[in-house]
């Protein structure tokens, strides 16, 4: 049981000691139970009888020993509680710092007559400074990417304050760091400029000239938004003329030119035109300087942006009134931050002891509340005084949101948390993300941009809506700009350490204030209470874990209430209206929610940091392609869901991948252990039983992701939504919401339709047939006319699945895609059912999928006949299978083999197939290793049931080493290319750099792969060490960067690929989506993207890709003046003849691609 956090870190070695005194009381009470329950077992052994002896004899005496200190005990007791009273009266704030340079401090301490403006005048001109702004800006660039953890949290605690409107404490702390030499010097400008900002909303103009006294004395250089803080504050005051032109005097002085603060600088609009008055009032006659349009015209996008020539975008299928009232929906539901969706869990009718356990809940609720609320308190009122002692503490972090907010989410959490428990850790940072998000979104509605998006948004309606027409038809993200300039400030990510640090301390909240009695059906206030969570240790693979884990009564009390509603965050969410356009690396998909334009790990900088660093305009390809994704809409297949449910209730399918639940898990042969039983025998009893749990754990998990889908489904039935995308460090796409949409299974693919329909025409039924035929997988080896035959003879049995899909022949379920074959029969039956099927309005997306799709474009690259030949880029009447090409090739060696005599090869003789060494095949493109591949192999070895067992290591081992010298024969283009991507990356990490490059479609890309860093956040339940590996101020991993680069690459430009396909569709009027390789589009339409697809993909490989690759990496990492010098640096040296030697290319002509049926099919 765990009687509250210990927060032992505070506490100094003596109080640790009296601490240790009187809990053992209750350490010695819990010895004497064992002892009692040892005793109680009567055990024979002597050995055991004399430990109880010696326990027994231990524990008598320290009692004697407890009885003489008690009342020492008290006496301490009593004084360190008066002291901690003492403490809790708060320190008085700072404001005047103490400078180490005595002239700046003279000019300070002048007379107490002279005013703050003549102060300022001084500390702008007559302190020497020590660095240039160019020197400045080059060392902040340098220092940016080596910033500290230390520095991370002040400057996010400085910038929480004054968020919270608590600018003297972010002074006073900042003055208390500062006092002191060893923290001075890592003092960034950034954190000076928080406060000067803070002091500029307040109107403190004292305040301000305090901080730049401090800037100055630290050597520093007063920037952009230095000036700008001064600046809105002399707007705020309304301060004079001379004053305002001083200060931009000496901005011009130091090479800050004015038009920046209005151009470099995104503020919020009070903030603006704050700035705007105070510049005014100096030159009346300024006039804002407007952004200028700037277009990509790069040689893949000159045509998606060409002005000339017929464009077609679509529009929605709605009207302007209707989506203006689903914008309102939206908003409401991400300002309320979660959603409550009804379970589809059946659930019978409620009988009295579920009614009763739902009145006990709502009984402990209130009162847990009210524990949490004085606990908040009572954390808040330590934490301040941790701060006014010039600390960086959670004060401000816990001030952000109200109280109300807080404790409404940890009861949330509560509510929510597994009965297996929860890592702390993962729950942590789970949390603090939690409060990060509510506080971004609580930010733009304090400073009142809502109503500006609210107008802006309302007005961009205008582009999509069915009923509206503009003047000039263009881009989603062009027409948004064009409604004027729009850009919030997103709030600076909190660093990750600091996100566990705040969750921890809510947890820990949570587990110190939650509490039941230990007897819910004695009489109330007569049972002792105990804690709702425990934090117990706990292994995970190989390591220790602390968990948080709900009490087995609470859990009971739970299952008892048998509640029936789900929470989900606003943000994991399908939107309700069109997604806001892509037009920054910070703006875009959900209206309020943050979200990122680049996804990665938690704590990786480096991906926005490049972002940050690109021009607008060379974003605009990759931003106007997610922008496109996301606006297309979607609606659930009612029919389909309908009979997913009913499987789903009916205990699940594993067979037609609905998961059943884990009361189905297998259990194991004996739960309780004989007495007189073997050693081996018990271990292997144990063995099974944790297999059994296994088992159960990941049912489960299926179990709820499939009740999170299907709930969703069901609640936005008859419904139409939206789902934003956003991108990987590569630049492949993702839908946001993770739980609900069609990146996923088979059965999760088979629940979305289009909401717009779109007539089949007279090759549309023919393709939804095809469509069906593919998902089957029956006829991959087939032309396209043999696949459109065999629908028709099977038509029977299409209307047999569509009819009767639960009684009937059952023949969907064959299928190697059951529930999306079956929504196809239902299509199919409607359409062939029909007066006029070419004019049947269609729903159902058809794919088109890539044939092996990393091959094709390292054959591309390398001008590979052979091998454009095998994954279908050459024009052929059947469609080429790699796999079994591949197979083949293995089977000729392994004859060979035989005849030589060698035994492993006799062994697999009759078991090489397509199946055995596709994996392999498919994965070998994207960077496995042989060691990885001899597992696959293994894997698919095992399920030959006729295979002899004990040959399986040799056989795999053996295999693997064929597939690979396959490749090498077939794709020899393709294996020196990988070659040369590996050893560059290897070369590249050994100089010490991460491998960098830039994707044809202009997305800067650096893979996130270094060396370990740990960090402790130590106190209170336990120490937590948080592990990163994409931290850049550590070394490269090469060995992840070498086995990275090329597929990395290669994914770098299959997303290339298909961003290229997607924008030109728009033009063209289609609704395009993908899934990686596969892309998604009207039956009606299938021919137009084929051919949009081909031309794209010949567009982009007619590109120099190889050789601006080896052009980049040499002026990243070759152009230094010391790496000019070989004999100092062999890396280097090797690292340029390596990046210079581009592998030759081949005579394959690329415009065949456009006449093949089965590059994509």
């Amino acid at each position: 049981m765990v009687g509250g956090p210990r927060r032992s870190s505070s506490a100094s070695p003596r109080q640790l000691d009296r601490r240790k005194d009187w809990c053992l009381a209750e350490l010695l009470e819990v010895l004497e139970a064992r002892v009692q329950q040892l005793q109680a077992e009567s055990l024979s052994s002597v050995s055991v009888q004399d430990v109880l002896s010696r326990w027994e004899q231990k524990l008598n005496r320290d009692k004697q020993n407890i009885q003489k200190r008690q009342p020492h005990i008290e006496i301490l007791r009593k004084k360190l509680s008066e002291k901690e009273g003492q403490k809790l009266k708060l320190q008085p704030l700072r404001l005047e710092p103490e400078f180490k340079n005595k002239k700046l401090a003279s000019c300070l301490q002048g007379k107490l007559q002279s005013p703050w403006e003549e102060k300022l005048k001084k500390v702008l001109q007559s302190i020497p400074q020590k660095l240039s702004t160019h020197e400045q800006a080059t060392l902040t660039k340098e220092k940016e990417e080596s910033v500290s953890n230390w520095q991370q949290n002040l400057l996010a605690f400085l910038q929480c304050c004054v968020y919270s409107d608590q600018v003297p404490l972010a002074h006073h702390v900042l003055v208390n760091q500062y006092s002191m030499s060893r923290k001075r010097e890592l003092i960034t400008l950034a954190m000076y400029n928080v406060v000067m900002q803070g002091w500029a909303r307040e109107g403190s103009f004292k305040g301000l000239v305090y901080v730049f006294f401090m800037v100055k004395d630290s050597g520093l250089t007063p920037d952009l938004q230095s000036y700008a803080a001064a600046l809105q504050c002399m707007g705020k005051i309304d301060q004079d003329t001379r004053t305002i032109k001083r200060c931009l005097k000496q901005m011009t002085k130091e090479g800050l030119q004015l038009k920046q603060l209005f151009t470099d600088l995104v503020l919020f609009t009070e903030e603006r035109n704050m700035l705007l008055r105070a510049v005014l009032k100096a030159q009346p006659n300024f006039i804002l300087p407007k952004p200028p349009r700037q277009v990509n015209t790069t040689t893949l996008l000159k045509d998606v942006y060409a002005q000339d020539g017929p464009v077609t975008y679509p529009k929605l299928p709605l009207p302007l009134k209707t989506l203006q009232d689903l914008f309102q929906q939206q908003l409401r539901m991400e300002l309320e931050t979660t959603v409550s969706v009804k379970s589809v869990e059946k659930i019978s009718c409620l009988d009295e002891r579920a009614e009763h356990a739902r009145k006990i809940l709502k009984t402990l609720r209130a009162q847990w509340e009210a524990a949490l609320y004085r606990t908040l308190q009572e954390t808040k009122a330590r934490t301040a005084q941790e701060a006014h002692l010039g600390q960086p503490s959670l004060y401000p972090f816990l001030c952000l949101l109200s109280e109300k907010d807080l404790v409404g989410i940890l009861m949330k959490t509560l509510q929510v948390l597994p009965s297996q428990g929860e890592s702390l850790i993962f729950l942590s940072q789970d949390l603090g993300t939690r409060i990060f998000n509510r506080f971004a979104i609580q930010q733009k509605q304090r400073s009142k941009e809502l109503q500006h998006l609210e107008q802006r948004y309302l007005q961009y309606l205008h582009l999509l809506a069915s009923d509206t027409q503009v003047a000039k038809p263009c881009l989603p993200r062009q027409y948004w700009e064009a409604l004027g300039e729009w850009d919030v400030p997103a709030p600076q990510p909190w660093p990750v350490p600091l996100l566990i640090r705040l969750g921890k301390q809510l947890a820990e909240m949570l587990v110190l204030a939650v509490e039941m009695p230990h007897n819910l059906t004695s009489r109330q206030g007569s049972s002792k209470l105990i804690p709702v969570l425990y934090h117990v240790y706990s292994f995970r693979s190989y390591r220790q874990v602390g968990i948080l884990k709900p009490h087995p009564a609470y859990t009971q009390l739970l299952a008892t209430a048998i509640e029936t509603t789900l929470n989900f965050d606003s943000n994991s969410m399908p939107m309700l209206c069109p997604p806001l356009p892509w037009t920054s690396s910070t703006t875009g998909a959900f209206l309020l929610s943050p979200t990122k334009l680049m996804r990665g790990v938690d704590g990786n900088h480096q991906h926005q940091r490049l972002l940050d660093r690109c021009q607008p305009f060379e974003l605009h390809g990759a931003l106007d392609a997610l922008t496109q994704l996301g606006n297309c809409a979607w609606r659930v297949n009612g029919r389909l869901l309908d009979l997913v449910l009913e499987v789903f209730l009916a205990k699940g399918s594993t067979r037609l991948g609905v998961p059943p639940p884990a009361s189905e898990a297998p259990q194991p042969s004996l739960n309780v252990p004989p007495l007189h039983m073997t050693p081996n025998r018990r271990a292997e009893m144990r063995r099974e039983l944790m297999r059994c749990l296994k088992v159960a754990r990941e049912m489960h998990s299926l179990r709820m992701e499939a009740l999170y889908r299907l709930s969703l489904a069901q609640h936005l039935r008859d419904r139409i939504f939206w789902l934003p995308h956003n991108m990987d460090f590569r630049g492949r796409t993702y839908p946001c919401p993770p739980h609900f949409n069609h990146l996923g299974s088979d059965l999760a693919r088979s629940l979305l339709q289009f909401a717009e329909g779109r007539p089949l025409g007279p090759q549309g039924l023919d393709w939804l047939k095809i469509h069906l035929v593919n998902l089957t997988g029956a006829k991959k080896r087939e032309s396209l006319k043999a696949r459109l035959a065999f629908a028709d003879q099977v038509m029977e049995d299409i209307l047999d699945s569509a009819d009767q899909p639960m009684t009937g022949r059952k023949w969907w379920m064959e299928a190697d895609e059951p529930w999306q074959t079956l929504a196809c029969c239902i299509e199919v039956a409607q359409a062939v059912r029909s007066p006029d099927p070419a004019a049947y309005v269609s729903h159902q997306p058809v794919h088109q999928d890539g044939s092996c799709n990393g091959l094709q474009h390292y054959a591309a690259l390398g001008r590979d006949s052979m091998g454009a030949a095998s994954v279908n880029l050459l024009p052929s009447e059947l469609p080429q299978d790699v796999y079994s090409e591949v197979a083949q090739q293995v089977e000729v060696f392994r004859k060979q083999d035989m005849e030589n005599g060698v035994q492993v090869a006799k062994v697999l003789d009759g078991f090489i197939s397509r199946k055995v060494v596709k994996q392999t095949v498919m994965t070998v493109v994207y960077g496995v290793t042989r060691y990885g591949g001899r597992l696959q192999i293994e894997k698919r070895l095992r399920e030959l049931n006729s295979f002899p067992q004990e040959f399986i290591w040799e056989a795999s081992f053996y295999l693997v080493r064929l597939v690979f010298r396959s490749l090498q024969e077939m794709f020899s283009g393709t294996r020196a290319i990988q070659r040369w991507l590996s050893e560059s990356a290897r070369l590249i990490s050994q100089a010490g750099h991460a491998v960098e490059w830039v994707t044809p479609m202009g997305i800067p890309v650096i893979q996130p792969y270094h060396q370990d860093t740990k960090l402790q956040i130590l106190g209170g339940l336990q120490s937590l060490t948080y592990t990163s590996t994409v931290d850049s101020t550590q070394k490269p991993n090469t060995l992840k960067q070498k086995n990275g680069f090329p597929p990395n690459f290669i994914h770098s430009l299959d997303s290339t690929h298909m961003m290229l396909t997607a924008l030109h569709c728009y033009r063209k009027g289609l609704n395009f989506v993908s899934v990686h390789d596969c892309f998604w589009t009207h039956a009606a339409d299938i021919s137009v993207m084929n051919q949009v697809c081909r031309e794209q993909f010949i567009h982009l490989h007619s590109q120099p890709i190889l050789e601006n690759l080896s052009s980049f990496l040499l002026q990243r990492f070759c152009s230094h003046p010391k790496s000019q010098n070989a004999s100092e640096n062999p890396v280097q040296s090797q690292l340029r003849q390596r990046l210079m030697a581009v592998p030759p290319i081949g005579d394959f002509d690329l415009n065949q691609v456009k006449h093949s049926k089965y590059f994509f099919s």
